[in-house]
């Protein structure tokens, strides 16, 4: 399938991670963590640990520590299909085309939970036609992008003549928990806000890029390591010290796997500074550059990231006959997901 258009859309709200940290000091959550825990979130929000800025959708996101599991659901309900809906308009716009011709929409999160799905809202938002297939995909956490494109892939082999738009959208604001936990502690100093909405159609696209060769790989024995959990009805991420060495290993067993075609570049999902560095020998000589930029300038927006990087690769001129990028995320179950980007 071929690429004829990707957007991204962030909250107009950024914070930077000494923000975060004067956020905290005045939240009431300061008074339920122990001094350690209080050490750690200033130790990463205000040293360098690879993210300079966020950004949020939860409106006075300075007490969202202390919100309902009502009010961060409402919360979800409101701002993931504006946020959505406001990639996958600019991804229209890119490629000249309007709502009207989108044939299916699939949309990933693992922020919030909706029924019916954030598709219904971003198809009533865009005027999407009453036949249009919307397809939500939900518990995929941070790798969910790839395996969407691999179902528009599949969607687009039985109907060639579809127009297929898929939208990765993260509300991360809308589920912050903190506790004394270290897993819990930093993904709240990680996760931030963004959508990144792609268009796919079966011939070529102006660039002529086309995504194939998708991978997958599942670890049930490690689900415990990274997922979310129900904690007072909210949200609660669990995040195990070992996710750096389970994502190089993961992502070592695809890129060995990756066929002799040859890699002019890789598009990874940044989970954090740790995560990067751990990727980095797997797939040496490839440098991370897009995706240490993506994470410094917003953060890990979860299942979105990846498309953010791959748009900032992208800005530095696409794969050529020399190459296709490889792409590849990881994240909840714990999986991996892969597929390649060229001509």
């Amino acid at each position: 399938m071929y690429l004829h258009s990707l957007a991204t859309a962030v909250p107009a709200a950024a914070f930077t991670q000494p923000d975060c940290w004067r956020m905290v000091e005045g939240s009431a959550a300061r008074s339920r963590l122990k001094r350690r825990s209080m050490l750690i979130l200033h130790s990463i929000l205000r040293g360098d640990h690879g993210i300079e800025r966020r950004h949020f959708s939860v409106p006075n996101v300075e007490s969202v520590f202390d919100r309902s599991s009502d009010e961060l659901n409402q919360a979800f309900r409101s701002e993931a299909p504006a946020l959505a809906a406001r990639a996958l308009g600019a991804a229209l716009e890119k490629a000249g085309a309007a709502p009207g011709e989108i044939d299916a929409l699939l949309i990933c999160t693992c922020t919030g939970y909706l029924c019916p799905g954030v598709t219904s809202y971003v198809a009533e938002r865009l005027g999407l036609r009453q036949d249009a297939l919307l397809q939500d995909m939900v518990g995929l956490g941070c790798g969910a992008a790839i395996p969407t494109l691999r179902a528009a892939s599949h969607l687009l082999a039985a109907h060639p003549g579809a127009t297929v738009a898929c939208v990765a959208v993260e509300i991360c604001s809308a589920a912050f928990y903190l506790d004394d936990d270290p897993g819990v502690i930093i993904s709240a100093c990680l996760f931030s806000d963004g959508a990144a909405a792609t268009l796919w159609r079966a011939s070529p696209g102006p660039s002529g890029l086309r995504a194939f060769g998708f991978s997958s790989l599942h670890l049930p024995e490690d689900r415990d390591k990274l997922r979310f959990e129900q904690r007072d009805g909210k949200l609660r991420n669990l995040l195990h010290r070992s996710v750096p060495e389970l994502a190089a290993g993961a992502v070592g067993r695809l890129w060995a796997g990756r066929g002799p075609r040859p890699v002019a570049g890789v598009v990874a999902h940044p989970g954090g500074r740790d995560v990067l560095e751990a990727l980095a020998p797997v797939v040496s000589p490839h440098p991370l550059d897009a995706s240490t930029r993506t994470l410094r300038e917003h953060g890990n927006m979860s299942s979105a990231s990846v498309l953010f990087a791959l748009e900032e690769a992208l800005r530095g001129g696409g794969p050529g006959p020399e190459g296709d990028f490889w792409l590849v995320s990881f994240g909840a179950g714990f999986s991996a997901h892969s597929c390649r980007l060229g001509l």
